[in-house]
Order: C-alpha cells, then structure tokens, then sequence
C-alpha cells in the first residue's frame, strides 16, 4: 500500500466510523485534490487488497475488518482526552476513600456514558479464589450470618434461620473443622469437599449433621454463584447502534450478553491495550472489544469496551490509556 492509498483509506475509516455511510468517491474529490476516476481506480485497489468492501446498495465502500485493523496498527494515534472526560475521570483517581475495584468500576461506568459504548470489568472469578475462613455470627431469633471469607479479599455473607433442633455449638464445632481441613482449597471445590471430606467426620459427632451440612453447603454454593467478578456498564447501549436495526440482532447480542461464559471470553492475558475486531474478538462477528489487563496489589482482571466494528478506536483507546497510567501511577 502506497501512502497515498494508506491517506485515503485512514479517511475513509475515520468518515465511515463518524456518519456511517458508505464513502464514494465524489466525497473523495476534493479533499484528496484528485480526480474521480483516480480516486475510484485506488478505492477498487484498496478492494482488491482486502481493506474496503463493496457496499450492496450503493456504489460506496466500508472499510473490511481488515482495513479496521490496518489503521488501527498502521494509521491511528489514540485521542487525547478533552477538559470534561479527564476531570470526570480525575474526580474518581482523587477519591482516596475508593477501593481498586470501586474506582475501576466507576471509570468504565464513566466511559461507557461518553462513548455510548457497553463497558465491562471482568473479575477474577470464584475459582481463582481459595477458601481462607469461614465463620458463624449468632443473630437474635434463631438467625446466623455464615461468612465465607477468599484469599483475594472476597468476602460474602448469608442469613440462615436455624432449626430449633440444631445447637449453636454444633455450627461452631462444623466450622472450625471446615477451617482446619478446607483452607487452601479453590472455592469451586469446596461443595464436593464438603461431601467427602467434612461430612462423615460431623455425621459422627453431630445429631442433624445433614442439616448442618445443607448450611455450610448453601453459603458455599452461593459464594460460587455470586463471585464472578462480571461488571457491565451501558450494556444497552450498543443496541443504540445503527448496526443493531432489527429485533433479530438484538436478541443476538442479549443473549450473548447473558451468557457469563462467552462473556469470560472477554478477559485479556497480554500486556497492553489490545484490539479485537469482528471474529477475532471471540464473542461476536459483529462487534470490536478492546481490551486492556490489570494487575494492581494483586488485583487482576480485565477492562473492556464493547461496540461495534464502525468504533471510534481513537477516543476508546486515549481513554483506556489514560486509565491504565492513572491506575499505575496511585496506590490503593
């Protein structure tokens, strides 16, 4: 690709991302100073290599995935942030009160407003976690708070009424053994250790052992559920796309969106921002993710901007940049 042919494609893309529609070449003429004959015999060119593609209901074309990805390699330059989106972003940095998760969660709600893109924070889920303590708060009326406590610092809870004819002593007496025996294990495992493991042991030595066992089982089977680090934000708002005109494609893509694991393929395991468009991204034909990994204190996860292939890949990647320096440069 000569650099005239790279000048026209980058507009090409840039017109096509900002008024989606088709480019011909009288839109062309005067920019570029050329005639349109030269401009269509170097838009046919640009076909020909894979990089634009005939559009079917007009003579103009739309940059191929592969052209997408050419300017994002070869021809864009992230977008500097604008006064309003670095001030949002800095009042959310300057919050000394926020958690790591908290700000990062509160960063992609922003982007997600500015872009009028989906956001997500992906977590890591339940079973990267392994069990550190379980312990038992006595309530009035019969009532406990099992607390299931993660050697990433997730800490989740759950109300239990307790039959009149299980003994407090006996939840206690259950939940050192579990802390003795099951520290260590990944939580996912802990519901069949649970089985095999603790069990027989209380079977022995406590009267309504299976009712004691059904409550350490349920607080565990619902850490499980509720652990998995999935934050989405704007998640309507792709639908807001011209792309997504018709009720078919909709349900497609909530679908997809429900589906926690599709979604997991989302997560990001090189450094860097990283570009996925259409099929590469793993999670829809029609859609681009770029995606960027975090590692903050021992904090790990991904943060994501989903939208379609026709994405403002400038301002998206200025923004996820900005971001990344931010989290590298605070201490939480």
């Amino acid at each position: 690709m000569d650099e005239r042919q790279k000048k026209l494609l980058k507009e090409i893309v840039e017109s096509y991302i900002k008024f989606v529609k088709p480019v011909g070449s009288q839109a062309l003429c005067k920019k570029f100073k050329l005639s349109s004959a030269t401009i269509r015999n170097e838009m046919a060119a640009l076909e020909k290599l894979g990089y634009l593609e005939k559009n079917h209901v007009s003579s103009g074309r739309v940059p191929s995935e592969l052209g997408y990805k050419y300017y994002v390699d070869n021809l864009m330059k992230p977008k500097e942030l604008n006064g309003e989106e670095m001030l949002k972003l800095q009042t959310i940095f300057q919050n000394q009160h926020l958690q790591i998760n908290d700000a990062i969660t509160k960063c992609m709600e922003i982007i997600a407003d500015l872009t009028n893109y989906t956001s997500v924070v992906l977590g890591k889920n339940s079973s990267d976690n392994t069990l550190q303590q379980v312990n038992i708060i006595p309530l009035d009326n019969n009532q406990i708070i099992a607390l299931v406590c993660t050697n990433k610092g997730i800490v989740e809870n759950k109300k239990f009424n307790i039959p009149e004819n299980i003994y407090m002593e006996e939840l206690v007496k259950t939940c050192e053994i579990i802390n003795k025996m099951l520290i260590g294990t990944p939580i996912n495992e802990v519901s069949q250790r649970l089985e095999f493991d603790i069990k027989p042991i209380i079977s022995k030595t406590i009267k309504q052992y299976e009712a004691v066992y059904e409550i350490f089982y349920d607080a565990f089977n619902d850490f499980t559920k509720n652990s998995s680090n999935v934050f989405f934000s704007g998640k309507t708002n792709i639908l807001k796309q011209p792309e997504y005109d018709n009720i078919d494609e909709i349900k497609r893509i909530v679908n997809k969106f429900e589906d926690e694991s599709l979604v997991r393929k989302i997560e990001e395991n090189s450094d860097g921002i990283n570009v996925y468009i259409g099929e590469e991204s793993e999670f829809d034909p029609n859609v681009t993710i770029i995606k960027s990994k975090f590692n903050i204190n021992g904090e790990e996860g991904t943060i994501a901007i989903v939208g379609p292939k026709r994405m403002e890949y400038d301002r998206v990647i200025g923004l996820l940049e900005y971001i990344n320096k931010e989290l590298k440069d605070k201490e939480y």
